[in-house]
């Protein structure tokens, strides 16, 4: 009896084994992605020397990682390559292919995400005064942001997938760029009770959400 109960549980212990392996292999492999810096140079520039694109990328990557679909590698990594490959602001809408492939062995990625932010504005009312670009802090003011991004293999240039996020709030009050962008003379907390904040936020999860829903046809 006693040798029964434990072939008995000798065979349980392994079907669990098998189980456990079945299922790591079934589970797929998430797709390492890099985010480079947003191009902006479509749209009028209200904001002084702060690099916006810069911020969007940012965000963008903060969606990927609290998605969980996507690894994302960690922005420093990038910066560090993009420099030592004398990465300029033209390339970010649409990197060579010579420029991809170099990226992509180095940071052992197959696919990089790149874009441009098409709108980035806050409209403000009040009498006969209409501010286009920049919302000055303290009144209600509507904001759009705008993207368009790419999935690109780095191997072979190729576009795999695009999407387009849209975002738009009047939750708060304006932005004022005017202090020297986000982190001079402002808060974090200034820049999400915004109007333009709130809707940058909405336009990047929007963007993921979109990459997300299309993974399925990328391979790994």
């Amino acid at each position: 009896m006693k040798g029964k109960l434990i072939l008995s549980l000798a065979a349980t212990v392994a079907l669990c084994g098998l189980a456990e392996s079945a299922l790591a292999q079934a589970k797929p492999k998430k797709i390492a992605v890099a985010v480079m810096d947003f191009d902006y140079g479509t749209i009028n520039n209200w904001w002084g020397q702060y690099d916006i694109g810069k911020g969007m990328a940012d965000q963008v990557v903060d969606a990927l990682v609290n998605d969980g679909s996507f690894r994302v590698i960690e922005r420093k990594k990038l910066d560090t390559v993009l420099a030592e490959q004398d990465f300029s602001a033209s390339d970010r809408a649409a990197p060579s292919a010579a420029k991809l492939t170099k990226i992509g062995k180095v940071l052992g990625v197959k696919y990089i995400i790149a874009g441009s932010i098409t709108k980035f504005s806050t409209e403000k009312r009040g009498g006969n005064v209409r501010v286009k670009g920049i919302g000055l802090g303290g009144s209600k003011a509507k904001s759009e942001v705008n993207l368009t991004a790419r999935m690109i293999d780095t191997s072979t240039g190729e576009i795999v997938l695009s999407a387009k996020g849209h975002g738009e709030s009047s939750k708060g009050g304006g932005f004022d760029f005017s202090k020297g962008g986000l982190g001079a003379g402002t808060s974090a907390e200034e820049w999400r009770n915004s109007a333009l904040g709130d809707a940058q936020e909405m336009a990047c999860n929007d963007l993921v959400t979109l990459f997300v829903a299309k993974k399925d046809r990328i391979e790994e």
